[in-house]
């Protein structure tokens, strides 16, 4: 019989609708029959694609037993952390300041009023490896509620009394200077792997938003060095297993320094960023393996992220069928040499192993390889190469894919909107700018109310109960503004202005300029959200920080660009200390000691060519965070368009920043000159 989660519109929760447990939703009801019941919380906390989400769940929820335990015993609560940040971020922090560590699925205990006294992450069936079983932390959970009831309250009573205390030190509202980005480059040098790109050791991630930071410290202070650790970087990623090197797209991480072993799942966060990091690296070099990847990447999320209704899925599992019915990480990737054969015959065959570094050993389990391209001497003919690889996507798509999160995040498609939007512009790809226009337009229908209020998530058309959070308005925006600027539609610059006023309103701090990662009027947890450092994804804290700024240069709106440099204050005290993790703060910090520039691009319409050329020119300007308008000279699209005039009657390009303008030009090249392109 299932569960309360039959209609949740979560595919996470979806999975579980089926379990023998009696699951909740997070809810005050799920509370309250706690409080009824005189029972603890079981929170339990991940995520679709998640392996070991996943294993636990065979383990321990499909089980009949434990499934009637819990129900004797406990209010079991199912929490899908990509539709509540906000609840997965609380006790996360919870978890991590009481074991040192963290990870999903996340297992928190907590009393009726929401407070948590035990925690875990993944508990296997049985002991093993030291590890407690699921039942054994069960019982001891119970007899603990039962027994020593004082104890635990004491023990919950000092976990919030300790989270309400870990204020972030914001150091100044003064925002960085020239100092802090030089000291956060030199800190990341020191962390930098020269051999293997990237910054630490395994697993490793991609750096997706200090990337973006070098790109623009490289361009506002010439920076060979930034330049180097980004290319050197991206290039690494780009052939080693982490890409897929058949299909485009990359996996959530590797599980080894050197980028051949991912851990399978692709998500759309991780590739909305890289899409555009390597267009930016492109933009910056010319570097055409940059472009063959920025192109890939955007060309896999249209073909397999792409949802009926125009918007943008989550992620790809990283598990599938591998053809026996037994689900297995990795199955739809990974190659043996004799699969090769098959699918290619014995002599294109050997090609392929060559090129894409399969081995008799294998680089991953039971003698499979992960397709790498690794660098090699001699020369590869490259229509043969591009055969073999068409041939073995095609053998591939025979196998049985992986399951896909068709849940639709707000934040994720704004990121997804801004990289498209640009890509389609650099290579003359309308599809794709058509496509960041689709998933905008489902947004603005489906996600936003009559107030511009936001819905995080959606699926098959139906716009989930949970409000949107910092990161869904700022990285909405963002893809606005990048959206606005690409097609010179001044509407998508309304909206922006729309949810950057939720910004204002809802999620600063009017006396700090902090901002908090859930509105005012939200519901209250056991302590409001507040993180400036990046994750996976940029956090909404220097996000918000970024679409101010552009905002504020698009409008020359000094509320918001106040608010802006308010909320930078906190990336000077954080940049130049753990840099790795404040890539976006400070990548907005050089956009801001740049100006930002801001480019108005007036032509007689829209369709003339020396206009359009001259727009492409001013979106292919390398200056940090520039903004770019587009119309003509009567539109009121834009106020950066206001009394900008044609010279001469031809297309003409203003220039502007810190209240001084250049004079206006007719001249391509002057433009790329005066934007660093």
């Amino acid at each position: 019989m299932p569960n309360r989660l039959a209609h949740e519109t979560s595919p996470y929760l979806l999975q579980h609708a089926d379990n023998p447990v009696d699951w909740w939703p997070w809810s005050a009801e799920a509370f309250e029959e706690a409080r009824r019941r005189d029972v603890p919380v079981l929170l339990s906390v991940g995520y679709s694609s998640c392996h070991w989400c996943h294993v636990m769940a065979h383990e321990s929820f499909e089980d009949a037993a434990t499934a009637a335990f819990l129900g004797e015993h406990f209010v079991s609560v199912k929490v899908d952390r990509e539709e509540r940040p906000d609840v997965d971020a609380v006790y996360m922090e919870a978890v991590q300041a009481a074991t040192g560590q963290g990870g999903w699925p996340m297992t928190v205990f907590l009393t009726p009023d929401a407070e948590p006294f035990y925690f875990g992450t993944y508990f296997p069936p049985e002991p093993r490896h030291g590890m407690l079983s699921f039942g054994q932390v069960l019982e001891g959970v119970r007899q603990a509620w039962q027994t020593r009831r004082d104890e635990v309250a004491d023990v919950a009573g000092k976990i919030v009394r300790d989270l309400a205390q870990r204020e972030i030190g914001y150091g100044t509202a003064r925002p960085p200077g020239d100092e802090e980005p030089a000291q956060a480059l030199l800190a990341l040098t020191r962390e930098y792997d020269a051999r293997r790109g990237g910054f630490g050791g395994a697993p490793k991630f991609p750096p997706s938003m200090v990337i973006e930071f070098l790109l623009r410290h490289h361009a506002r202070t010439g920076s060979e060095g930034a330049l180097q650790m980004a290319a050197d970087t991206c290039e690494r990623m780009a052939r080693g297993g982490i890409h897929d090197q058949l299909g485009g797209g990359f996996a959530r991480y590797s599980v080894d320094r050197d980028w051949v072993v991912p851990h399978f799942e692709k998500m759309l966060y991780d590739n909305a960023l890289l899409c555009r990091v390597y267009a930016h690296l492109w933009r910056a070099t010319g570097s055409d393996f940059a472009r063959r990847v920025a192109l890939a990447t955007a060309d896999f999320m249209v073909r397999e992220l792409r949802t009926a209704e125009g918007g943008f899925a989550s992620a790809l599992d990283a598990d599938s069928d591998d053809g026996t019915g037994w689900h297995v990480e990795g199955a739809y990737y990974v190659w043996t040499p004799a699969q090769l054969r098959e699918a290619l015959g014995a002599e294109d065959a050997e090609l392929a192993a060559r090129c894409f570094g399969v081995t008799e050993e294998g680089t991953f389990e039971q003698g499979a390889s992960v397709l790498q391209l690794p660098v090699q001497e001699g020369v590869f003919d490259a229509d043969r190469v591009e055969s073999v690889r068409r041939r073995l996507l095609a053998k591939r798509a025979e196998r049985p894919a992986p399951g896909r999160d068709d849940k639709v995040v707000a934040a994720w498609n704004g990121l997804a909107i801004a990289a498209l939007a640009e890509t389609g512009a650099y290579f003359d790809r309308p599809d794709l700018v058509e496509a960041a226009v689709g998933a905008a337009d489902l947004l603005v229908r489906l996600h936003m109310d009559e107030h511009a209020a936001l819905r995080r998530t959606s699926k098959d058309g139906r716009a989930g109960a949970n409000a949107g959070v910092l990161e869904d308005y700022a990285d909405v925006a963002e893809g606005f503004l990048a959206l606005a600027s690409v097609t010179g539609e001044g509407v998508w610059l309304e909206f922006a202005g729309l949810l950057l006023g939720h910004v204002l309103t809802r999620f600063a701090d009017p006396e700090t300029g902090a901002l908090y990662d859930t509105a005012a009027d939200a519901e209250q947890l056991i302590r409001r959200p507040q993180d400036p450092t990046d994750n996976a994804t940029p956090s909404g804290w220097s996000a918000a920080a970024g679409a101010l700024l552009g905002y504020a240069a698009h409008t020359g709106s000094e509320a918001h660009r106040t608010a802006a440099e308010r909320a930078l204050g906190v990336v000077g005290a954080l940049g130049p200390r753990v840099p790795r993790f404040t890539g976006w703060g400070l990548a907005v910090a050089e956009a801001l000691l740049d100006g930002p520039r801001e480019v108005a691009v007036v032509g007689p319409s829209l369709d003339d060519a020396a206009a359009r050329a001259l727009h492409r020119t001013a979106l292919l300007g390398t200056a940090p965070g520039a903004v770019v308008a587009y119309g003509t000279p009567d539109s009121e699209e834009f106020p950066l368009l206001a009394d900008r005039p044609l010279v001469h009657g031809e297309p003409t390009v203003y220039v502007c920043r810190d209240f001084t303008c250049d004079a206006p030009t007719t001249d391509p090249d002057r433009l790329r000159t005066a934007l660093g392109g």
